[in-house]
């Protein structure tokens, strides 16, 4: 088995081809991330799935990564590990986030290192050494993030100050990103969700959630991943905040 540095466990070692392309997807653990590996696999794709609670994979192509992508460091060690087993990454989906509501001025130093962590860091650490391995070869690379409508269109009904000045900043670099390497292959695109059905929200008894879209309806996690490989799939589209909201985004 491939050596690994300290915090990261790597479970089934296989050997593949090396033209296969390799996917990283973090937030892995479940929800929205694990669907999207689920679907990335359907593609044919080899994936590197990483999250807090990842557990090993019985599928040799995937590879499960456990690590913090708030720590500084963690992105190497998973590009690392991604290179070190497929030897290429040719996608990096950003799915892990973290989503907390409260009036602004109750935020606490805790709250903001915690989501800037996730939101922000994890983003720029990932990102930054998944992109740097898609240069090092040819044929270019893609890399998805994902924020939220609420970034554009903010609601009186949910106080999410922090939420929007870290998925903001996703969404202004990923227009950068594009444009900064739009000649060199690599695409940048981004995913604004609405509320998604999934492990943060369950379940909407009383149709609170659903109110919040103007199709009357929460998102399902497909919806999310449709998306996303629409996007993967799409070689003329860089820069893209594509909304996933039931109509957010056009007005209410």
């Amino acid at each position: 088995m491939t050596c690994t540095p300290s915090r990261v466990r790597v479970a089934n070692d296989s050997v593949m081809d090396s033209a296969q392309k390799v996917v990283v997807v973090t937030g892995a653990s479940g929800g929205i991330g694990a669907a999207v590996v689920a679907g990335y696999r359907g593609l044919g794709f080899a994936v590197v799935a990483t999250g807090l609670a990842i557990l090993p994979s019985v599928d040799p192509e995937v590879l499960a990564v456990s690590d913090d992508v708030s720590e500084f460091g963690a992105g190497a060690r998973i590009v690392d590990a991604a290179m070190d087993r497929f030897g290429r990454v040719d996608t990096l989906v950003n799915c892990a986030g973290l989503f907390v509501s409260k009036p602004f001025t109750d935020y606490t130093d805790a709250d903001y290192e915690k989501v800037v962590g996730v939101n922000l860091r994890g983003f720029f650490d990932l990102s930054r050494s998944a992109i740097k391995a898609m240069l090092s070869r040819d044929g270019g690379g893609h890399v998805v993030n994902v924020s939220t409508s609420l970034v554009d269109n903010a609601d009186t009904r949910v106080a999410a100050g922090l939420t929007s000045l870290t998925k903001g900043g996703l969404n202004a670099v990923t227009k950068s990103l594009a444009i900064e390497y739009a000649t060199r292959g690599i695409r940048v695109n981004t995913v604004a969700l609405g509320v998604i059905r999934s492990p943060m929200h369950p379940d909407d008894p009383d149709g609170t959630q659903a109110a919040l879209h103007p199709v009357n309806r929460m998102g399902e996690i497909d919806d999310v991943v449709r998306a996303i490989l629409y996007l993967e799939q799409s070689p003329f589209v860089t820069g893209e905040i594509s909304h996933v909201d039931g109509g957010q985004s056009a007005g209410h």
